[in-house]
Formats: structure tokens, sequence, C-alpha cells
């Protein structure tokens, strides 16, 4: 391992045993560190990060290239303490526009659609397979992408239905109850896993074709062939990303608590923990996600304002 790199490790354990959520800085420092080595850097410098930010294999009006400086320029904060030749970028270099953009929210026809789909064009029987499951679990349970692919067999537990999800994002880990029917579907791709790959590489529950773990560009580029091929969010102003089943299950659990009448700001907490949110606070967010959840929240409301007026 080179000097750069270990100091990155090093600077990467810093952080998370500082309670620091490292999933972009995780994935890209190593790339950085990568492209120094490859330039003969020694250290960070402003134009070897403002180099590799910028590298033309993401579109300047994403947010990637800011995501980038923000990457190095925290690792160069990091190394100016140690190699003082160190360039700390400054910060503006390269406008960050933050955009929120709208989830596409799943109809259960959309989600019967997609995992049909998955089974209709994906050739290989296991590949085919684990899409579909993978589809119905996030569906299912509302799981962040990273922590379905980060399951390992070992973290199911089939007696309780439970599956433990660990270290996720800001280093928490919990355990997520399910559904006896997404149990057996699980259990169903288990077997079929285990007749294609009977000697994995990797102790993830979900395997790829070369027997390892699914990786996320992988995961993207097949789910928007899926849903290109099955027409789902054909003509809409939103576009279906991978992510927008996470939002679907929250807006559908809240929705259904509504129309159930139930007290959803005593329950909130409930799905802030088996979404893994850090407060509740981050899944009222959900709220403005589809305009029937917001409509029955502010009815919920004004139901409650007139019942106290005197």
């Amino acid at each position: 391992m080179s000097p750069l790199a270990q100091v990155a490790q090093e600077y990467l354990a810093l952080r998370r045993a500082l309670g620091h959520d490292l999933a972009d800085a995780a994935r890209q420092l190593p790339r950085f560190v990568a492209h120094l080595e490859a330039t003969g850097a020694q250290t960070v410098t402003i134009e070897a990060a403002l180099a590799w930010a910028q590298e033309p294999d993401a579109s300047p009006a994403s947010t990637v290239w800011a995501r980038r400086m923000t990457v190095a320029r925290g690792f160069a904060r990091h190394m100016a303490g140690i190699d003082p030749a160190t360039e700390v970028p400054p910060v503006g270099l390269i406008r960050y526009r933050q955009r929120w953009r709208p989830p596409y929210i799943y109809t259960p026809a959309d989600i019967a659609s997609l995992m049909a789909q998955a089974r209709r064009s994906i050739t290989a029987p296991l590949r085919a397979a684990t899409y579909e499951t993978l589809i119905g679990l996030l569906a299912a349970t509302g799981l962040r992408v990273g922590e379905a692919i980060s399951l390992d067999r070992t973290d199911i537990d089939w007696s309780e239905s439970l599956l433990m999800v660990r270290e996720s994002k800001f280093q928490k880990s919990r355990l997520v109850p399910v559904h006896e029917t997404t149990l057996q579907a699980l259990e169903r791709y288990g077997r079929l896993r285990d007749q294609h790959q009977p000697r994995p590489r990797d102790p993830s529950f979900f395997v790829s074709l070369t027997a390892k773990r699914l990786i996320y560009q992988s995961i993207f580029e097949t789910f928007r062939k899926l849903c290109d091929a099955s027409g789902v969010g054909a003509g809409q102003a939103v576009r279906p990303r991978i992510h927008g089943l996470r939002h679907t299950f929250a807006v559908n659990t809240l929705t259904e608590w509504y129309r159930d009448g139930e007290d959803v700001g005593a329950r909130l907490p409930w799905l802030s923990t088996y979404l893994g949110h850090r407060e509740p606070r981050y899944t009222y967010w959900y709220l403005s996600a589809a305009p029937e959840l917001l409509a029955l929240a502010v009815g919920r409301l004004e139901t409650a304002s007139w019942a106290v007026e005197p």
C-alpha cells in the first residue's frame, strides 16, 4: 500500500470513529488517491483536485464535480497536518447546486411490472432472480440500496423474520422485521443462488454472476434498463430511480396510518427507527413526497384545529 493510500485509510477510519457519514467519501477518496498516484503527485494540490473533480465521466450540470471537490478538500485538510506542501482547495472553486428532486412514487403495478421485466428480459436465471428479489426487498422494507447489497447470509434471522443491517448510514445498526412473504421470497432466492453459486467468493446474500457482492453502478444501470423496457415512469415528469422504492415504502406507510386514523406523530419514531434515520424530523420529509399524503396531513391538522375551537 502506498503512503498516500495508507493516510487515506487512516483518515477514513478517524472520520468513522467520530460518527461521520462517509458513504460518498469511502467511494470517492480511493479514486482521488489513485488519480494522485497516477499523475505522480506526492500530496494534494489545488490543480490535482480540480483535474480529478472535473473528469469528464460526469456531467458538470450534476452535483458530482462539487461532491468530488468536497471529498478532496476534506482529505487535503487532513494531509495539511502531515505534509506542509499540501494545498487545500478553497471553497467555491466548483459551485455546488443543491437540487431537490421529487421522488417517483411507485404503484403496486409498477413494482410488479419491474419484477416481471427482470424475469422476462434478463437471460441468466440467477441474475434475473437477483434483481427480481432485490427490487421486491427494497419495495417491501424501504431499505437503502447499500444496505440491501451489504447484507450477508448470516444477517438474516430466519426463525425470527429479522434482517440485521450493520453499520449503515451514520454507522448505525438496526434490526428490520420483515413479513413472512418477504422471508419466503428471500428463502427461494437463497436456494437458487446456492444451486448456481455453490462456492461464493463473498459472504453476501445477493451475489453477481462472478459469485461476488453486487456493486452500485451495475444495479443502477440494470434498474434503468428495466424501467425503460417495462415502461414504468414513461411520460412522467419525475424520472423513476431505484431510491424511489424507499420513498414509496415510507409514503405508503404514512398514508395507511393517516387513513386508519392512527396517531402519526406518536408512530413516526417507529418508522424513523425502522428506516434508520437519525431523528424523526428527517422522516417528516416524506410528507412532501406525495400530494395525497400531504393532503391527509393537512386534513388531520385542520380537523384537530377545529376540534379545539371554543
